[in-house]
C-alpha cells in the first residue's frame, strides 16, 4: 500500500527526511504564529509529489487534503498550550465557530470541483497576499479598536473558513492578521487562531476524504485526497514541536521571524506561478 513503484530506497529516505523536517517547521510555526502549519506543509507536499511523478490533476488536492488532516492534531496540541497561558478567546470561538464551519463546507466543496491549476493558483495568490502582509504591515497598525458588528463580523469568519479550507491551512494565516487589524492582542490572536484551526481542519479533512474516494491517479497510501504516509510522518513532529513554538511566542519578539517566513511564502508563490505558467 505504501510502496512507490519505481522509486529507489535513497529517494524514499530523502522524502522521509523532508517530511520530518516539514513536520518540525510546521509544528513550531503553528505554535509561534498560529498558522496551523499548512502554509508550510502544502507547498512542500506539492513539490514532493511533483518530484516523484504524481499526476498534476490530483497533486494539489492531495497536498491540501493531507495538510488539513495533520492540522487536526497540530491544532489540538497548539491550542492546549495557548489555553494554559490564557491566550484563547472562547467567547470569540463561540461567536465565530458556526460561521467558520459553514465557510469550510463551502471552501471544501469548491476545492473538490475546481481543477488543479485553479486550486494551485488560488494558493499562490493568497500566499503572496499573506507574505506581503507579514513583510510590510507595520507592527501595531490597526483600523479599529474592536471587531466590526454584524454582518461584517460574520463575513470575516466566512472568509477565514472558506479560503483556509481551499488552501489546506489553519485559520491563523488569515485570522491573526484580521484580528490584529482590529487591535486584538497578538498573543491572544495567535492562541485563538490555533483553536480556529481545529474548526477548519476536521470538516475540511472529511470533505477531502470523501471527495477523493473515486479519484484516479492517486499516490500509493492515499485514502481519498489524504495521504496516510505523509500524515503519519508529519503529525508526530508537529505535535512535539507546536508547544515549542507556543513557548517561543510568549518569550520573544516575532517581527524578524515573520519577515523571514514572508520571504519563504514569496518564493513559494513565485514557484507555483512559474509551474502554472510554464
Amino acid at each position: 500500500m505504501f510502496e512507490f513503484a519505481g522509486q529507489d530506497t535513497e529517494l524514499l529516505m530523502l522524502m522521509g527526511a523532508a517530511l520530518v523536517g516539514t513536520g518540525i517547521v510546521a509544528g513550531i510555526l503553528a505554535g509561534l504564529l498560529g498558522v496551523g502549519g499548512g502554509i508550510v506543509i502544502v507547498p512542500v507536499l506539492y513539490h514532493l509529489l511533483s518530484y516523484i511523478g504524481i499526476a498534476e490533476e490530483v497533486r494539489m488536492h492531495v497536498a491540501v487534503g493531507t495538510s488539513l488532516a495533520t492540522i487536526i492534531l497540530t491544532s489540538i496540541s497548539s491550542a492546549r498550550a495557548h489555553y494554559k497561558k490564557g491566550a484563547v478567546d472562547t467567547a470569540l470561538l463561540k461567536s465565530w465557530g458556526i460561521v467558520i464551519f459553514l465557510g469550510v463546507l463551502g471552501g471544501t466543496w469548491m476545492a473538490s470541483i475546481v481543477n488543479a491549476t485553479i486550486l494551485t493558483g488560488i494558493f499562490a495568490v493568497l500566499a503572496l497576499v499573506v507574505a506581503a502582509n507579514m513583510a510590510f504591515r507595520p507592527e501595531g497598525v490597526h483600523i479599529s479598536d474592536k471587531l466590526p458588528k454584524s454582518p461584517l463580523k460574520e463575513v470575516l469568519a466566512l472568509f477565514i473558513g472558506w479560503f483556509s479550507a481551499m488552501m489546506g491551512i489553519g485559520g491563523g494565516t488569515f485570522s491573526v492578521p484580521i484580528l490584529t487589524l482590529f487591535n486584538y492582542p497578538i498573543r491572544q490572536a495567535v492562541g485563538t487562531a490555533s483553536a480556529i484551526g481545529l474548526i477548519i481542519a476536521i470538516p475540511g479533512t472529511v470533505g477531502f476524504l470523501l471527495a477523493g474516494l473515486e479519484a484516479a491517479n492517486l499516490p500509493p497510501g492515499n485514502f481519498g485526497y489524504v495521504n496516510i504516509l505523509g500524515f503519519l510522518v508529519i503529525v508526530p513532529m508537529t505535535i512535539i514541536f507546536a508547544p515549542v513554538g507556543a513557548h517561543i511566542a510568549h518569550s520573544i519578539n516575532t517581527g524578524m521571524l515573520k519577515k523571514a517566513f514572508a520571504f519563504f511564502l514569496f518564493l513559494t508563490s513565485i514557484r507555483m506561478f512559474y509551474g502554472i505558467l510554464g
